[in-house]
């Protein structure tokens, strides 16, 4: 304001004070128009938020319900607390179940026969230790560095070989103790001796005082202090051995963790009870949203005020979409006996717009016609034939019927001897261990128990039981199968299907024995065929449609057994969750109405932002060219005055000579 400071001088009215009135005056209206702008954006964004979150709220509960398994949900009790039972809602089905525990797996533990007055300085001998626990075998050199009690402990759990050692003080002498990592007679500990530096392998002297070999082997250098032991259970009088305290999926879907031995009856039943409250916390939540609708966007006819958002099409838009998913007959089910909510026990209160809820009604069709209500939520497949099931839709997948034609099977690789298995094989040291590949990822190895087979059925069995042991294979969750082919070779089967299936003899000791050899096995087959007449991929037993293949794109059927041509129909059915969830991603998304909403909001903004900044430099130019103008004339004022003050004086001077 300095550059204005001396404004009026000359004329005593052009002041600063002008200026700046006039200049308020020029920015008043703009600024006022920009500021309202401003706020009624402000509150849009924040009214669309508000809505966007609730419309979101909803979505949680409409996906639980567009589980299947949610809408089948189990519960299991067991009767006595030490028989533990777990289910799992997707595999579980209603029954009831005597179970008696006769056993409870144990670690098999063992300790040196001798003591030793010293742990870390009396020699125990040296050569190697060789430790066997079930198909894992560690060699263990005991040398200068580690030839003491201590060392010799160091080294058996430095070695990862499934034992653990540990020296222990007993009083009158240092003993060494050995314990199997895991439970189970499988994960019994063998232990032998070669090179043994003061004796032989097996004379107790030196290193072969940790020998081991059974525990009726009196004259070994070891004792079994505990013994191994498998957990044994008869559920309805079968009886089942685990290798741990843990038996899961025994029967579909239940799990049972065992502590003590003894007997219960174990309940699984449907809990009508969870799935009614999943149903009641969607209605509770739809009609928060419908609260959160009224407070934006309803109108009060008393007071004739509406809210920010009445009349707003995005609101119209997401009421009228779930009006009509909620209250409509649910394509697929026209013929059903549950066919809309209303069957169910939600209806709408066309007072309040929103959801009621009839729990006993829900229950009681829910008990009556449980596959029915299931598709009424949650999207199901229906097909016509019974080794045909649906696995799951995509994105685009429309509700329709669509017929199945299978051209190629799905086939399951494996691998074939070279002759026949005889009878009265011996199996010992030469011959006792085989190698596999399977579905070219897992490589395993095997090791038969050294003993005459009087059939060749006894030793496909132990085969198998040594197969279904290994480590490697459960823990990449693979099978194999072995049975005798049609000449009555060994056969190895993988458990998969498909172009990834397959099983490789790696390597076979005393193969001819077995009448196998080393070789590569034959791949399975993916399935193949059509989908609603649209030719589909496979991809072991599963046949699916990618997009751009009509209604029925994204649709994925699991195919079992080996026919090939016309295998029915599926009938595709999206329930009233799914389509919700669908509409609330679609709504809510990254590309949602909310989003573009909010985006062009943000735009008004910036645009507001921007003729605010035009404004300012507008008013700074009027500003100046105010002041410019002021000045201008403020200068002609004073040469005016002064002119008029010279005029004066001289007009005085005149009239005082002549008075003279």
């Amino acid at each position: 304001m300095s550059s204005i400071s001396s404004l009026g001088i000359g004329s005593g009215v052009l002041t600063s004070d002008l200026v700046d009135q006039l200049v308020e005056a020029e920015r008043a209206p703009t600024d006022t128009r920009l500021a309202q702008k401003t706020e009624e954006a402000e509150a849009l964004i924040s009214a669309y938020g508000t809505l966007r979150s609730a419309v979101t709220e909803l979505r949680l509960p409409m996906r639980q319900l567009s589980s299947p398994e949610n809408l089948t949900a189990f519960s299991a009790s067991s009767s006595n607390e030490d028989i533990g039972v777990t289910v799992d809602s997707t595999k579980a089905s209603r029954g009831t179940y005597s179970v008696e525990v006769t056993s409870l797996a144990g670690a098999q533990a063992l300790a040196s026969r001798d003591v030793f007055a010293d742990r870390d300085s009396t020699s125990v001998g040296q050569g190697t230790l060789t430790l066997s626990v079930g198909s894992n075998t560690v060699d263990i050199t005991i040398d200068d560095s580690n030839d003491t009690l201590q060392g010799l402990a160091n080294a058996i759990n430095e070695a990862d070989a499934g034992v653990s050692a540990g020296v222990i003080d007993t009083g009158n002498g240092f003993q060494l103790v050995f314990s199997a990592d895991e439970s189970g007679t499988a994960n019994a500990v063998s232990i032998s001796v070669s090179g043994d530096s003061e004796g032989t392998a097996t004379d107790n002297q030196g290193l072969s005082r940790f020998a081991f070999n059974t525990a009726m082997d009196a004259d070994s250098g070891l004792r079994e202090t505990i013994a191994a032991t498998d957990a044994v259970m008869s559920i309805n009088g079968v009886e089942i051995t685990r290798s741990n305290n843990s038996f899961e999926n025994v029967i579909d879907g239940l799990n049972f963790d065992i502590s003590e031995t003894g007997s219960s009856v174990i309940r699984v039943e449907q809990d009508f009870e969870a799935v009614a409250d999943r149903v009641q916390g969607f209605v509770d939540q739809f009609n928060a949203l419908q609260t959160t609708i009224d407070g934006l966007a309803g109108y009060n006819a008393d007071a004739g005020v509406g809210g920010l958002l009445t009349g707003d099409s995005t609101v119209r838009s997401i009421q009228s979409q779930l009006r009509e998913i909620l209250t409509r007959v649910v394509p697929g089910l026209e013929n059903a006996n549950v066919r809309s909510l209303a069957d169910v026990g939600v209806t709408t209160n066309y007072e309040t717009g929103g959801l009621e809820f009839d729990r006993e009604a829900f229950i009681a069709q829910l008990k009556a016609n449980p596959d029915d209500v299931t598709a009424l939520f949650a999207e199901q497949g229906r097909t016509t034939d019974s080794q045909v099931e649906f696995v799951r839709s995509g994105l685009d997948t429309e509700p329709g019927t669509y017929d199945i034609n299978i051209t190629q099977a799905a086939t399951q690789g494996s691998v074939a001897g070279d002759a026949p298995l005889t009878s009265g094989v011996v199996i010992d040291d030469t011959n006792d261990s085989i190698e596999f590949m399977v579905d070219d990822s897992t490589n395993f190895s095997i090791q038969l128990n050294q003993q005459t087979y009087a059939t060749a059925d006894e030793l496909v069995a132990e085969i198998q039981n040594q197969i279904n042991n290994s480590t490697p294979l459960n823990a990449a969750g693979q099978s194999v199968m072995v049975d005798l082919d049609e000449s009555g070779a060994l056969r190895f089967t993988s458990g998969s299907y498909g172009s990834s299936s397959n099983v490789s003899l790696v390597w076979a000791e005393g193969g001819n024995d077995l009448g196998v050899s080393a070789k590569t096995g034959t791949v399975g087959l993916d399935v193949a065929g059509t989908i609603g007449g649209q030719t589909a991929e496979g991809d072991g037993q599963v046949l699916y449609l990618g997009s751009g293949s009509g209604g029925a794109s994204g649709l994925q059927v699991q195919v079992l057994g080996d026919q090939t041509g016309s295998r029915g129909s599926i009938t595709f059915v999206e329930g009233v969750a799914e389509r919700t969830v669908d509409l609330v991603t679609n709504y809510v998304g990254a590309d949602g109405a909310f989003e573009t909403r909010t985006s062009s909001l943000n735009q008004q903004l910036e645009d507001i932002a921007e003729s605010q900044a035009a404004l300012e430099t507008r008013i700074e130019a009027y500003r100046a060219r105010l002041v410019s103008q002021f000045s201008a004339a403020d200068s002609l004022i004073s040469q005016l005055n002064n002119t008029r003050d010279y005029v004066t004086q001289q007009f005085e001077a005149l009239l005082s000579s002549n008075s003279d």
